[in-house]
């Protein structure tokens, strides 16, 4: 069965950091395209940051600098590494994965207080 596990969100103050991870089982791992989205209660789930297959990374403007997107395709895992936060990147994280089929974690709470 298909699943994308995130772990490592919390409670931080503004300016510290965060690793996000996304252990996947289940799924084709190393030809999936893998991301972390986030969202707000009220508003649409907006794209972090993505990496391909081939380990190209992209990213929002409002994280460029500060995040950093990773994958290790021997443990399955992506990661997102948040420095610098900030309580406008409070919001709940999800894991992303697409190949032939699209699947989505249950998502973690980052809160980052000032």
């Amino acid at each position: 069965q298909a699943q994308l596990v995130e772990s490592g969100g919390g409670l931080v103050q503004a300016g510290g950091s965060l690793r996000l991870s996304c252990a996947s089982s289940g799924i084709s791992f190393s030809i999936s395209d893998m991301s972390w989205y986030r969202q707000v209660p009220g508003k649409q789930r907006e794209l972090v940051a993505s990496i391909t297959r081939g380990g190209s990374r992209n990213y929002a403007d409002s994280v460029k600098g500060r995040f950093t997107i990773s994958r290790d395709n021997a443990k399955n895992a992506v990661y997102l590494q948040m420095n610098s936060l900030k309580v406008e990147d409070t919001a709940v994280y999800f894991c992303y994965a697409n190949n032939r089929f699209s699947y989505w974690g249950q998502g973690t709470q980052v809160t980052v207080s000032s």
